[in-house]
């Protein structure tokens, strides 16, 4: 299904609980839940069509949409029924959020969704009215999704206006002002201009660093992480100005490396305590499961051998090498620990890794392989097959 509007909405929950709850999710748009909407509007709409409104909604097509086709139904509907007028559309919407929290609609209501999908297909060309309503419509439910297109469109005036909500006294404001300029925010449009420098956003980062919201916090986490996949030295650099400051500053910067940590980059690994692995050894590492069925598990297990005469900080993880349908393999790495081991010590490791069918991952039978990872230093792999 093709709409005229510019993205495509967007979610805000994971991806694995988007695929596994979806079909349970859609339902939240029942009959009653359409009854507490169009009441609310009613309020400031008293001539709204109501009966007009709920047949368009619950057309001879609805049963067989999921959960974003649903949200997309809704906004192209509500504006189906609303005025010509956009300006005056984002003034009646404000009001029935007002509406709604005086009814007791909580915050970041997931079913709300399509407010902010609202202002993203129909108000791409009203930046001003669109800048001051998704400020006060992320407060309700979030908009970091459709801010998106505004920014590619108008990136400079668009970058200032974030670093400026990064200041904002709404942490949900703030946590806009850095979710919604992640160069790639998942299940989102891609910002290119961003990926290629993401100068602008650091400002933002900057403000942020040290919200006292830790979902503020845990953004900036995430824009860092965003910007490593193509800016690493930008990460790093800050990484080194950052950590040290105070424990949830350390979180931030670890939590916004976790993908150089995964790559085993050299300068990251360093600053958070991962030294060389010269007295460390891999002893006696075994494949119990050498034939792996789809639906099964990876069994394997090996000795972690630190012959040193000191304790030595580690960063344990293991890498799955999964075949590919062209017959290659794509590798992923797995964390197994991040602890001091003592010296000399032996520690057995036992691991299994699940290869339970799911949405998010396509298992193709064949080689695949196994190889221990220790602070960034890749050991031999290992093969085991994947069979039906």
């Amino acid at each position: 299904m093709t709409y005229s509007c510019h993205t495509s909405i967007i979610f805000l929950f994971q991806i694995n609980l988007l695929f596994i709850v979806a079909e349970l999710l859609k339902h939240i748009y029942t009959r009653e839940f359409f009854e507490k909407c169009t009441g609310a509007l009613q309020k400031i709409v008293p001539d709204f069509d109501t009966s007009s409104f709920f047949k368009q909604i619950f057309d001879p097509e609805w049963q067989n949409r999921e959960l974003k086709q649903r949200m997309r139904h809704i906004t192209i509907t509500l504006q189906y029924h609303l005025s010509h007028d956009y300006t005056k559309n984002i003034d009646v919407l404000l009001r029935v959020i007002k509406q709604l929290q005086k009814e007791g609609v909580k915050e970041n209501s997931l079913e709300y969704m399509f407010l902010p999908d609202f202002v993203e297909c129909y108000g791409i060309d009203h930046y001003d009215t669109s800048m001051l309503a998704i400020e006060k419509i992320t407060q309700f439910t979030s908009c970091e999704f459709a801010i998106r297109p505004f920014l590619i469109k108008n990136q400079k005036k668009g970058m200032l206006q974030m670093k400026k909500w990064s200041q904002h006294k709404h942490p949900m404001v703030r946590r806009l002002s850095s979710e919604g300029c992640r160069p790639r925010l998942p299940w989102a449009i891609a910002i290119p201009f961003l990926k290629i420098d993401p100068t602008p956003i650091l400002p933002i980062l900057d403000n942020l660093k040290n919200d006292k919201s830790e979902s503020v916090r845990r953004s900036v986490a995430n824009n860092l992480n965003d910007i490593a996949k193509d800016n690493p030295h930008t990460v790093i650099h800050l990484g080194k100005k950052w950590y040290g400051k105070s424990k949830e500053t350390d979180w931030l910067v670890k939590h916004g490396c976790r993908t150089l940590l995964k790559q085993g980059n050299a300068e990251i690994m360093k600053l958070f305590g991962f030294g060389n692995i010269q007295h460390i050894k891999i002893d006696k590492l075994q494949i119990l499961t050498p034939k792996v069925k789809i639906g099964d598990v990876l069994a394997f297990t090996f000795r972690l051998n630190n012959t040193s005469n000191s304790t030595s900080k580690l960063r344990l993880e293991y890498g799955l090498y999964y075949q590919k349908v062209n017959g290659s393999l794509s590798k992923k790495v797995f964390k197994i620990s991040e602890k001091i081991y003592p010296e000399k010590s032996i520690t057995i490791i036992n691991r299994k890794q699940s290869f339970k069918i799911i949405t998010t991952r396509k298992f193709h039978t064949g080689l695949h392989q196994l190889s221990i990872i220790i602070n960034g230093n890749e050991f031999e792999k290992h093969d085991f097959e994947l069979i039906l």
